[in-house]
This record gives C-alpha cells, sequence and structure tokens, in this order.
C-alpha cells in the first residue's frame, strides 16, 4: 500500500483550488500524478471516506476531503464508522487498530 502518496495526495488537494478543479472535471489525471494502488484510486474515485479510513487516512487529513465532497460532519463521522464495518479494521497509520471491534482494551 502507498499510504504516504495518498496522503500526499489528500493533502495537496484539500489546499490547492487548482487542483481540486481538475479532480472534480477528472479525477484519473490528478491520480495518475500519485503511485497508489488500485484499491485506493477507487476509494478516491468513489469518494469513499470510509474505505480512505480504513486504509490508514489520516482523519486531519480525511476531514478536508470529506467536506470538499460534501460530506456533513456527522455523515463523514458515520462514513468512517461503516468503512469499519464495510472493509474491517484500519489496516495502517495512526489509527490502525490492534485489537477487534467487540475486544476491550485497557479493561475498559
Amino acid at each position: 500500500m502507498s499510504l504516504y502518496a495518498l496522503q500526499k495526495l489528500l493533502f495537496t488537494l484539500n489546499r490547492d483550488p487548482a487542483l481540486q478543479a481538475a479532480f472534480k472535471a477528472d479525477p484519473a489525471p490528478v491520480l495518475d500524478g500519485y503511485r497508489l494502488t488500485d484499491e485506493e484510486r477507487q476509494a478516491m474515485t468513489a469518494h469513499d471516506v470510509g474505505l480512505l479510513y480504513v486504509l490508514g487516512v489520516n482523519g486531519q487529513i480525511l476531514m478536508h476531503f470529506a467536506a470538499f465532497c460534501g460530506f456533513a460532519w456527522p455523515d463523514y463521522l458515520e462514513a468512517m464508522r461503516e468503512g469499519v464495518r464495510r472493509h474491517g479494521p484500519v489496516r495502517a497509520g495512526v489509527y490502525a487498530m490492534t485489537s477487534s471491534l467487540d475486544e476491550k482494551v485497557a479493561g475498559l
């Protein structure tokens, strides 16, 4: 997986109006500029915030992309929850899940 490239793309997209316009017009050429897996490309093209979260995208970066895609705050939070339900635990990054969804952590 190319988490660094994916987060670099999102970071840049979140801050560059010209790149945002290009992405809205046709995401493929924008995505071609980054070394992404097929799964990452699909998640970006589909605006699949839940899958992007599961792939390990940092929430601070992801929330700006979600807003760019028209997600309201509660919908963004639910998209991340749904991503875990549909795609399994977060695979990488600072949110990587090292326990099962129903497992108590630190006795809680």
